[in-house]
């Protein structure tokens, strides 16, 4: 009974979120059936790597399969010049289908060949008919079984799984048909009951040198593209293998089902072409140098890990967003696909995933986190917003599968009051969240530097900033001294100077499988990992203080300091050169000089927290001052002592060799420029 007293949450306006648990669409209701759908994890390996690299990457799969919960569905396709789908319900001998690397194969011959098209689907491999683990009895259990039941068959075929034999000729790359792969192992999940929850785990060696999907020829003499070539279109495998992992987007979408991708090799394996896949369903990536790496070993546990570790793995989502009349939407950035679900609230101009108000999700978790844009401008109403109703609103409307298996839908519905910046701006300056914005500006130069062509990213972030600061700043016209910042602007500039100098938009020195990288996971990391991202975190631990904040200045460097570096893909322990010293000569190891010691083990102690929490897992990087390790430091402070006056600096400090503009001379351009009438 809904009274004064008690009303239900959705009436309360302090809630914005509700989320409701609703009963599954695809359970069976008159079978005794689970309600939840089992989700399916089917692992696709590499085999053309040296023995070694098989044999970590074997040990980690074997690892996960005993982690996996026992009503998961677990299948396992194999590949080097040939696609091996291993039929693991036929426990007798091992039953392999071998599918051609070198040309294209489409979801029905997939179906067709493993004999679960059309009549071969009915029911195959004399099971009763129903359902069986929640499935109808389609031959699809043939090839997933429960984790339960094909544990030992797995491992046994693990044990036995080569590197693969075909042979390679001196000078040339292995033939390895990962485009092959992936499209049988999308069109073996095709044959699952529609709505389960699926992912395609691939785990990665090398690039793709046969078939579709192609991204480099077999003759090592030529390189992988580099982004010099991709700017003067000199990379002739691109666009065509853009092109066909797109195509496995599209399907792999239809279905449901989600791409994670792990890739470890020291050159590239074409991150940078699968990434429309990752993306657009949803998947998770981790780009390694080695499968005996901790970032990819440590990272692939974390997946299948459960409780407080747990990433909240879910399944089949769908985005709805409702709104004020008055809004439009432009699109998303982030981890989803348009379902091109028109509507009056759909924009005219289009950023990312847009012309829609609907997206799919089919892989989400903890941290999914989606840039949403809007249009407010009033260019065919004459009407500005706000004239006809003072409040706007906003709803998103998420149903997914959670881990277990369960349908839920949770709501969110804000409300805010139209502001207008003509008359007072107080308001706007108020809830300005300069980190989230930080956060927004990154994943937009991205998504620019991506799509447009001749696109300056430095130049674009300049005038936005410029333009900003003309805006909230409080100055006299023409003097830049008298320039200042409201608090909830003054960190900005900071955000945008270290945006400018980030992997994100100085791609030189990274592999465009590296920037691939980096910009999946800025488009779908929560703001506080993204945030450090951009910029990141640094702590000075000394002898006569606490652990504190320091600046990300070359002048927080000391002899006699250690500084812990967290820029979220590495953690940095860096000793300076006193420190470093006293280390070698033992100190830590003799009883009076405890402290010391202590001194040594914090920043170790305060990297296993950060490198514990987070997925993937970052590169720890232990380096002394003026050691070749200690770039990954001084890349990212702030140059406020190099070459040119390196004779003002404390003794025991350092300097970057370097031409770039200093955060102090930085501030002084953006002020000028600011105040200009």
């Amino acid at each position: 009974m809904i009274s004064e007293s008690n009303l239900p949450g959705e009436l309360y306006p302090q809630y914005t979120t509700v989320e409701y648990s609703l009963s599954n669409p695809g359970a069976v209701p008159d079978v005794a059936a689970p309600q939840s759908i089992p989700p399916v994890f089917l692992f696709v390996l590499d085999t053309c790597m040296i023995e070694e690299e098989l044999g970590f990457v074997k040990s980690a799969l074997k690892r996960a399969i005993g982690l996996l919960p026992e009503n998961a569905l677990v299948g396992f396709v194999s590949f080097g010049t040939q696609v091996q789908v291993h039929e693991l319900g036929f426990s007798e001998i091992s039953k392999v289908y071998v599918f051609r690397g070198s040309k294209e194969i489409s979801k029905d011959q997939v179906l067709e060949q493993l004999g679960l098209g059309g009549a071969g689907r009915r029911a195959v491999g004399g099971y009763p008919k129903g359902v069986q683990n929640g499935y109808a009895s389609s031959g699809v259990t043939r090839f997933l079984l429960p984790a339960s039941d094909c544990e030992y068959t797995l491992n046994s075929l693990l044990d036995e799984l080569q590197t693969d034999q075909w042979p390679v000729q001196p000078g040339h790359r292995a033939l390895r048909c990962t485009g092959v792969a992936l499209s049988v192992a999308a069109g073996l999940l095709g044959a699952c009951l529609p709505g389960t929850g699926a992912r395609i785990i691939a785990l990665v060696g090398g690039p793709c040198t046969e078939g579709p999907g192609t991204i480099v020829s077999k003759d090592l003499s030529d390189p992988v593209r580099s982004h010099k070539d991709l700017d003067k279109d000199a990379a002739p495998y691109f666009k065509k293998a853009v092109q066909f992992y797109e195509n496995i987007a599209k399907q792999m979408v239809s279905q449901g089902h989600v791409l994670d991708l792990f890739a470890s090799a020291l050159d590239q394996v074409g991150v940078a072409e699968m990434k429309v896949v990752v993306e657009r369903t949803g998947g998770l990536v981790v780009l390694a140098e080695s499968f005996g790496h901790s970032v990819f070993k440590d990272s692939f546990k974390r997946i299948f890990e459960e409780g407080e570790q747990s990433l909240g793995l879910s399944f089949n989502g769908t985005l709805e967003i409702n709104c004020s009349k008055d809004i439009k939407i432009q699109g998303i950035i982030g981890p989803c696909t348009s379902l091109e679900k028109k509507g009056p609230s759909v924009a005219d101009t289009v950023i990312g995933e847009g012309s829609t108000t609907s997206w799919k999700m089919c892989g989400l978790d903890k941290t999914t986190c989606l840039t949403v844009f809007f249009d407010i401008s009033s260019s065919e109403r004459s009407n500005p917003p706000g004239t006809s109703n003072p409040q706007l609103y906003l709803q998103f409307i998420v149903s997914y599968q959670n881990p277990e298996g369960q349908t839920r839908l949770r709501v969110t519905t804000v409300t805010r009051r139209w502001v207008d910046s003509a008359v007072s701006s107080e308001e706007l300056v108020q809830g300005f969240d300069q980190e989230t914005a930080a956060v927004v500006m990154a994943r937009l130069t991205s998504l620019k530097m991506e799509t447009e062509e001749g696109f300056d990213a430095t130049r674009w972030l300049d005038r936005s900033l410029i333009r900003l600061c003309s805006k909230f700043g409080d100055y006299r016209k023409d003097d830049p001294a008298s320039f200042t910042l409201n608090p909830c602007f003054s960190l900005f500039p900071q955000f945008m100077f270290n945006l400018r100098r980030s992997q994100f938009v100085q791609v030189f020195n990274n592999s465009p499988d590296e920037t691939a990288y980096f910009r999946m996971l800025l488009n779908r990391e929560n703001i506080p990992n993204t945030a450090v991202m951009i910029q990141p975190s640094l702590i000075s631990y000394s002898f006569n203080s606490l652990p504190a904040p320091a600046l990300l200045d070359v002048a927080s460097i000391s002899a006699d300091r250690i500084l812990l570096l967290d820029s979220y893909f590495s953690v940095v322990i860096f000793h300076g050169m006193t420190i470093a010293q006293w280390r070698n000569m033992g100190y830590q190891n003799q009883p009076e000089h405890q402290a010391f010691a202590q001194l040594l083990q914090a920043p170790q102690d305060d990297a296993k927290l950060i490198i514990h929490d987070r997925f993937p897992v970052p590169r720890l990087v232990v380096c002394d001052q003026h050691g070749s390790q200690a770039r990954f430091l001084l890349a990212k402070l702030n140059p406020s002592a190099t070459y040119n006056n390196a004779h003002e600096m404390a003794t025991g400090s350092d300097v970057i060799f370097t031409d770039d503009v200093s955060l102090q001379v930085f501030f002084e351009h953006l002020q000028r420029l600011a105040v200009q009438s």
